[in-house]
């Protein structure tokens, strides 16, 4: 049972979600401070919006794409800015590849800045953009919210009665203050264990001795990932990613509410397919190694799966990578086709726009995953 269940549940959370609070913590500390003068800087130079549109797409989470949909919406960037935004963002699964292998994930996200970068100037070298076209020439109301920088209203209107049922209940069973605390009480040890285990700078053994025969490791990583899946239930497994409202926190203090909150949800996801591939294959002996053989296949399965919006299932996809479960040119082509929880707001402000750029990102995912056989 330990090595079946609560091993996997420990790693959930000692080599993923401790890292992933403390990056999303930092990324949110960072939007918090300057990301006005970022959107403010590419309303002003609209040519260098595929650029920027990359550059935001790429940072780790689905703040740095969701800021620029209403922007879109209110005509104040570019179609290629979306696009280059969606092709170039990881969404949440960046943080799983990040805590599990920097160097690699470093690697990744300059492919998928380059991708971005290039399907971005390409949309709007050829003019492609369905808000300007003849049949959407016709004067209409702007979408709800978008008079103003309005971000809650935006929410709002993405999330409607849902939105507000979730936060009556995340309020009345895990108010967010102490949830947060307990959050960050338990992250603080964790941590400070998991570095010197993870980067095996200790013996886990001696840990163990010294705690009179406890594994720190083991216990804190199960109560983590327990704890996540309680912050997550309360939530109902929804605003457990970016949004509009948390890609600009309004405080320090609701930045780390926010990444006590997708810390927790990524967590539960990458325990699902840790605990998922450990029964799997304990149980059919299957080692995974198999699916390289896909090929070409395996590549258009990632690029298809991309098109899911959402996080939830490209984080397990991303687990199952980590995991041994599948190739790297799978993983790289849904990494560019996938969209992370951006193409929620843009459907709900621009649905025909949404729905065409989610489309163009998986052309570059499968040609780059093709080209990834041949050179691998």
């Amino acid at each position: 049972m330990t090595e079946l269940v609560l091993r996997p549940l420990a790693d959930a959370f000692m080599q993923v979600g401790v890292y992933v609070a403390v990056m999303v913590a930092l990324f949110g500390w960072l939007r918090w401070r300057y990301g006005d003068r970022v959107t403010d800087g590419l309303t002003s130079r609209p040519r260098l919006g595929p650029l920027v549109g990359a550059l935001l797409g790429v940072s780790p989470g689905c703040g740095g794409a969701i800021v620029l949909m209403p922007l879109y919406a209110r005509r104040k960037v570019s179609f290629g800015t979306v696009v280059a935004a969606l092709a170039a963002t990881m969404g949440d699964s960046s943080w799983v590849v990040l805590a599990w292998n920097p160097a690699f994930a470093l690697k990744i996200h300059a492919l998928l800045f380059a991708v971005g970068l290039v399907t971005g100037y390409v949309v709007d070298a050829l003019g492609i953009d369905p808000v300007r076209a003849p049949r959407r020439r016709a004067a209409r109301p702007e979408p709800a919210g978008l008079a103003g920088p309005a971000p809650a209203d935006a929410l709002a209107m993405v999330g409607g009665p849902d939105l507000a049922a979730s936060r009556r209940l995340l309020g009345g069973l895990l108010p967010r203050v102490p949830a947060s605390t307990a959050f960050w009480g338990l992250t603080t040890p964790a941590f400070a264990v998991s570095v010197p285990v993870v980067f095996q700078m200790v013996d886990p053994g001696v840990l163990t001795r010294a705690f009179g025969g406890v594994d720190p490791y083991l216990a804190l990583g199960v109560l983590g990932t327990l704890v996540a899946v309680l912050i997550f239930a309360a939530g109902r497994g929804r605003l457990a990613d970016d949004s509009l409202e948390t890609a600009q926190p309004t405080s320090f203090r609701a930045t780390l509410r926010h990444s006590a909150h997708e810390a927790s949800f990524v967590t539960v996801w990458v325990a699902v397919a840790y605990v998922g591939w450990q029964v799997f294959t304990t149980t059919t002996g299957f080692d995974g190694s198999q699916l390289a053989l896909t090929g070409l296949l395996g590549v258009l399965v990632g690029a298809g799966i991309g098109l899911i919006p959402g996080c939830a299932v490209q984080i397990v996809f991303t687990g199952l990578y980590v995991s041994g479960g599948i190739p790297l040119p799978t993983l790289v082509a849904n990494a560019i086709s996938q969209d992370g929880d951006a193409l929620i707001p843009l459907a709900a402000l621009r649905r025909h726009s949404a729905a065409l750029a989610t489309v163009i990102t998986t052309i570059p995912a499968a040609a780059v995953g093709a080209a990834l056989l041949l050179l691998l």
